[in-house]
């Protein structure tokens, strides 16, 4: 056979060898972070809840995520276990948190309020619906002038003829 025959099939068998050495190497950084959890130290489980580590078991870890709330979790459920500082900061709003960028107000009244130029009056628009009552009043006036049509004779037809033949 000829190499070049061979080649896509070992690019591929060191393509897929490549992902899963580099898959195998996450799920051991992993496995290694949460053997590293003791008592006391703060972590975030993977569907975003911050606790304190306050019991670690073979499989299972005793959370307190507030205080007198205890909550047991498996160790595979822990997404990242924290230094103290930043648990710190994220939970308790320790720490500061200089920024540059402006502040954004809590809500949007600063957006909606009217300066000098736009209280000007001319440029209003009326939104509301006119007064029926003058259209009703020409309405009326209309059908009460034209002339009654016979309901037998109306469109040339009798009431219950088709043009179908």
């Amino acid at each position: 056979m000829n190499i070049l025959t061979l080649l896509p099939f070992i690019v591929l068998i060191g393509a897929m060898f490549l992902m899963t050495r580099s898959a195998k190497r996450k799920q051991q950084q992993a496995a290694q972070m949460r053997d590293q959890m003791q008592p006391g130290t703060g972590v975030r489980t993977i569907g975003g809840l911050y606790a304190t580590v306050k019991e670690v078991n073979h499989d299972t870890v005793l959370l307190e995520a507030a205080p007198g709330v205890h909550l047991v979790f498996a160790k595979n459920s822990i997404g990242a276990v924290l230094d103290d500082e930043e648990y710190n900061r994220i939970v308790h709003g320790d720490g500061d948190l200089k920024s540059d960028s402006p502040i954004v107000p809590d809500d949007a009244s600063s957006l909606t309020e009217a300066t000098d130029s736009d209280s000007s009056d001319d440029a209003k628009i009326d939104l509301g619906k006119k007064p029926e009552a003058a259209d009703a009043d020409a309405d009326d006036t209309k059908v009460a002038d034209a002339e009654p049509e016979d309901a037998e004779t109306k469109n040339g037809k009798a009431d219950g003829e088709t043009d179908a033949k």
